[in-house]
């Protein structure tokens, strides 16, 4: 599975990275987002547990997230979930007078016969796809108002 979102952003990277990059203030940002618990930090790298809801359905896994400020990008491998294994980044691009944010997830599942066909067909259309299109069109908003969040 492979699932890209991407929008366009009428701020520096530098400010949207700032709001991406925390990802424990994700709830008080994020409607659609329960919690995040920070498990273990070392330098840029963190264990995280993150929750959020995909409308009523509730959704849970657990993370490394890498933060790489100089260039801009934050990546995140699920290490426990049913997402173990997926890989995710965050890439921050330069755009005309803004940023383009792209949010990319690579998932493989290793289940014989079925694997494939449940993550091309429900976890990335059903859940990937609206869980990262809601928190790009959020952290827009949040990025394109005054106070920057």
């Amino acid at each position: 599975m492979h699932v890209g979102n991407s929008i366009i952003i009428a701020a520096p990277p530098s400010r949207i990275y700032a709001l991406a990059a925390p990802v424990e203030r994700w709830p008080a940002l994020l409607p659609h987002y329960r919690w995040v618990k920070i498990l273990e930090e070392r330098g840029n790298t963190r264990l995280v547990e993150m929750a959020c809801w995909r409308d009523r359905i509730p959704l849970r896994w657990t993370a490394l997230e890498e933060l790489l400020p100089e260039v801009p990008r934050i990546r995140f491998l699920h290490v426990a979930g049913i997402t173990r294994g997926m890989e995710v980044a965050w890439e921050f691009l330069p755009h005309g007078d803004g940023t383009e944010v792209r949010i990319e997830h690579d998932l493989r599942l290793p289940w014989p016969i079925i694997g494939p066909a449940v993550a091309d067909r429900i976890i990335g259309p059903l859940f990937v796809r609206d869980v990262a299109g809601k928190t790009l069109q959020r952290m827009k908003t949040l990025a394109e108002t005054a106070d920057g969040g």
